[in-house]
């Protein structure tokens, strides 16, 4: 799975650059997006929820959630306006890390929006991961594909893209094949997330 992607042809793109690449992808006429999200440590400065979270102020953290309930919101109608169905698998290792603890109290307030979030355990999928981890991407249609690039603190640093279609092709059927191995977004949250303690964040 994943097999041809390490070998595919990659265009770096600094972080500007790929912004203004997928705004112009996405509204190209794409009918749908598929992102895989793999990291389990990041950083969203700018984010007021997530600053706070960082401090240690969980409960603020998870009120300030709801300041993206309309940014959100937006985003869904948008795509809905442009015919675009769009999908995010979010594997999670074990034990889950406070970032994506946090992450996940996030994407509940997406998926309550309309978003289309399953998650995936990945101790499921450690035979793929033998050699390498499956690859942090986001696919735009048969158009274009993202290998998202994070520097080593975890900050956002652009993109690798590749607008091989054959190679999109079967990134985006090994991403549907995962996609429906993954848990109900609810489930998991309810199974895994929700009886965890408030988490300890290193400052």
């Amino acid at each position: 799975m994943f097999d041809s992607f390490p070998r595919g042809t990659l265009e770096r793109m600094n972080r500007p650059t790929y912004h203004a690449d997928f705004r112009r992808v996405y509204e190209s006429g794409i009918r749908y997006l598929n992102k895989l999200e793999r990291g389990q440590n990041f950083k969203e400065r700018g984010f007021a929820s997530w600053e706070a979270f960082t401090t240690g102020e969980w409960d603020r953290a998870l009120s300030l959630i709801q300041e993206k309930r309309d940014v959100y919101a937006r985003q869904f109608r948008n795509a809905a306006r442009l015919g675009i169905l769009e999908r995010r698998l979010r594997v999670v290792d074990f034990p889950v890390t406070p970032y994506v603890q946090w992450e996940l109290f996030v994407l509940r307030l997406r998926v309550e929006l309309g978003d289309n979030i399953r998650v995936l355990d990945a101790r499921e999928i450690s035979g793929i991961e033998k050699d390498r981890p499956v690859p942090e991407v986001v696919i735009l249609g048969d158009v274009a594909m993202y290998e998202v690039q994070y520097d080593d603190d975890g900050n956002a640093a652009g993109a690798n893209r590749s607008t091989d279609r054959a190679l999109i092709l079967e990134t985006s059927a090994d991403f549907d094949t995962l996609y429906e191995r993954g848990d109900d977004f609810h489930d998991f949250f309810d199974r895994e997330i929700a009886p965890l303690a408030p988490p300890a964040v290193a400052r």
